[in-house]
């Protein structure tokens, strides 16, 4: 063997030594990166109701968990009684759309406090009541319900030729048709005023394509829901006032008061996460991300618009989510980061 070769061969073997102790290091870097995740090996069961429209907001939450180490299981769909009581219990880790003060009860029935964690905003000022366009509401000076008591009023929001409004509402069995009923009666609107009812999705895609059409429209909803994202209050439509507060059932007596000094008839909701309190004892950075995480409504109104136009499917929510994280990538990380700090994570 000559010179060269042996240089060359203990050269090959040094840098092939080099290289196994790199290797070696990179692995022991990722294990202790492993390691320094706070949700490494413990699972997560997440809970959402079956409005499709709430799994963005799902999500969102489960990305951030599994950034922080989380074993995350499918969805499971359950509607809000029982799923708060499985948080409570302990068979379930989180949802992330309890409605405050809309689930006041549920919360309280489960246990409250002492079996469900429950901190911080997730998403704020959700609200609910009647709207109708703002080309009639402009020209006739509509800003109240009240109004709809005058026959010629009501009779501009006729779609069937009776002489009354029509009123796009609830779909039957949902919790807003007898806020609606209530508020008819109340009122004094059942001899002008229909409630409309059947699948709301179907009765809302009418109530667009009137508007679109150039005609008056009449309707109740919610937010965030793809049909603010379509009809925009304060430029094509305009929320109506009532004429004095009443709720039916547990909430008879409140005040529907804004702080903003408006009365749209239904009280301003914030959503919030809502989990086990056995888990969130145990994970304080499930805790604090559970706290800290916010989400704007107008984002999931665009979210759920997406949804109403056919991308639907379950890729296609990831696709959103995706984006979500990407175009607010720093607020993303802000929530890794202090959902680390108190578990004490790096």
């Amino acid at each position: 063997m000559t010179p060269f070769a042996t240089t060359t061969t203990r050269s090959v073997t040094r840098r092939a030594a080099a290289g196994v102790v790199a290797a070696a290091l990179a692995m022991m870097g990722t294990a202790s990166l492993a390691a320094d995740l706070p949700g490494k090996g413990v699972k997560v069961q997440p809970l959402k109701s079956s409005i499709a429209e709430e799994t963005f907001q799902t999500l969102l939450v489960i990305k951030a968990l599994e950034k922080l180490g989380y074993d995350v299981q499918s969805i499971k769909e359950v509607e809000y009684p029982t799923a708060h009581i499985a948080l409570a219990n302990g068979d379930a880790t989180f949802m992330a759309d309890h409605w405050n003060p809309l689930h006041s009860d549920y919360y309280k029935n489960a246990g409250g406090d002492a079996k469900l964690y429950r901190k911080g905003i997730f998403s704020a000022n959700a609200a609910q009541g009647y709207l109708i366009d703002k080309k009639t509401a402009d020209e006739y000076k509509i800003t109240n319900m009240g109004q709809f008591k005058d026959p010629k009023i009501a009779k501009l929001f006729d779609t069937d030729g009776d002489g009354k409004a029509d009123l796009t509402g609830c779909t039957p069995g949902w919790g807003c048709e007898a806020m609606i009923e209530h508020q008819l009666t109340a009122f004094k609107l059942r001899d002008t005023v229909t409630h409309k009812q059947g699948t709301y999705a179907a009765l809302m895609a009418d109530t667009i394509t009137r508007y679109k059409a150039g005609k008056p429209v009449f309707y109740y909803t919610w937010t965030p829901y793809w049909v603010s994202n379509v009809l925009k209050p304060g430029k094509d439509v305009v929320w109506l006032e009532v004429p004095f507060s009443s709720l039916p059932g547990e909430q008879a007596g409140t005040d529907t008061k804004l702080a903003n000094g408006k009365n749209y008839g239904f009280i301003a909701n914030n959503q919030q996460i809502v989990a086990s309190k056995s888990f969130t004892d145990k994970n304080p950075a499930a805790a604090k991300l559970f706290e800290v995480m916010q989400l704007p409504v107008g984002d999931i109104n665009s979210q759920n618009y997406l949804m109403s136009q056919g991308q639907n499917s379950q890729s296609d929510i990831e696709r959103h989510t995706n984006a979500w994280i990407k175009a607010h990538q720093k607020t993303f990380d802000g929530w890794i980061d202090q959902a680390k700090a108190a578990a004490g994570s790096k």
